[in-house]
């Protein structure tokens, strides 16, 4: 009996046991329920029918349930016909949801053709797909140069010479189709820049571009300096233009100064060398005057050698002094004297 009863007493320890993890089940079961049942009403009640079983697999998959319900919500209500799955899967990429939904919205509000995979595009791409839906609602106004690259003016000069400084202010729309990929607001400020440059250059003189500010901006406009960037050239417009200075003077004076100092070196150099060729001349003037020394001192040497030898006699020797004594004073005579 006493074997029956304890029997008996461990079989309702067990069963006390089931019933309690049963228990705990229900109460994790029904807690994790819990908080998907106002997701799930809100749902049902909007037409955008999503299944519990869908609610927690979102959260095993670390999903944002509330962020796709309601932007499939707002979808449906907008007409959008758009899965759960596909903005699971743009959320999983790391795309804000949200934004792109609302920014489809705005484009199909605005019968601008946008589909959900160039949306997504954009978005995953880094760009602000719901900016580029306003831009192109509203165009944006970019002003030529950016001042905060440190630049103030576009300045360019004209045939005569005449420096001008401009200040543009272009007006961009946002081209959707080209937003993937296409080139940024500075492409397209750089780009507008080089063309005033070049318009300036094109021009004769600078008081043609000052009584006709609008032809800089045809000339750039006409030059189709939006292809493949992000955006639609719609005006360029010349805010401002100043006179700077004379360049052409200011560089034809740097090259006279240039030419003068390179014209003063060569004199220079020809005054070197003339100089150096007057001290050659001098020093062969030594050489020969020495050559004459050493020469006239051979002389006395070969009167005695021909003393000597018997050539030459006593009254050679006066005759020869004769003659050296009337050519000195024919020299002394046919000098001027001074007075």
């Amino acid at each position: 009996m006493m074997i029956l009863a304890q029997a008996g007493s461990d079989t309702n320890m067990i069963y006390v046991a089931i019933v309690v993890v049963a228990l705990i089940a229900m109460l994790v079961f029904f807690a994790l329920i819990a908080q998907f049942v106002g997701l799930y009403i809100q749902a049902m009640v909007s037409g955008a029918k999503v299944t519990m079983f869908e609610l927690i697999g979102m959260r095993l998959r670390r999903v944002n349930s509330r962020v796709i319900v309601t932007s499939r919500i707002q979808a449906m209500r907008a007409g959008l016909s758009i899965s759960q799955a596909e903005m699971e899967s743009h959320m999983l990429a790391g795309g804000d949801v949200q934004r792109v939904i609302t920014s489809l919205i705005a484009a199909n509000k605005a019968n601008i053709p946008l589909d959900w995979r160039t949306a997504t595009a954009i978005d995953l791409a880094g760009r602000d797909i719901f900016e580029a839906i306003q831009t192109s609602v509203n165009p944006k106004v970019i002003d030529v140069p950016n001042q905060t690259m440190g630049q103030t003016t576009i300045d360019g000069q004209a045939q005569d010479g005449i420096e001008l400084k401009v200040k543009a202010r272009v007006t961009v729309r946002t081209n959707i189709r080209r937003l993937v990929g296409g080139a940024t607001e500075e492409t397209v400020v750089a780009r507008v820049g080089e063309g005033i440059v070049n318009a300036i250059g094109s021009a004769l003189d600078y008081k043609h571009v000052l009584k006709n500010p609008d032809s800089i901006s045809k000339t750039v406009l006409n030059k189709g300096l939006d292809a493949n960037t992000a955006f639609d050239i719609l005006s360029i417009d010349i805010a401002e233009i100043k006179v700077g200075e004379n360049i052409g003077a200011k560089l034809a004076a740097d090259r006279a100064e240039s030419d003068k100092r390179r014209f003063q070196a060569e004199a220079e150099q020809r005054r070197a060398m003339a100089v150096a060729q007057e001290q050659e001349n001098v020093a062969q003037q030594a050489a020969n005057r020495a050559t004459v020394i050493l020469a006239e001192a051979e002389i006395p040497k070969a009167m005695a050698e021909a003393f000597r030898s018997g050539h030459m006699g006593i009254m050679d020797y006066y005759r020869m002094k004769n003659i050296q004594a009337d050519t000195a004073m024919r020299d002394s005579i046919s000098k001027p004297t001074d007075k």
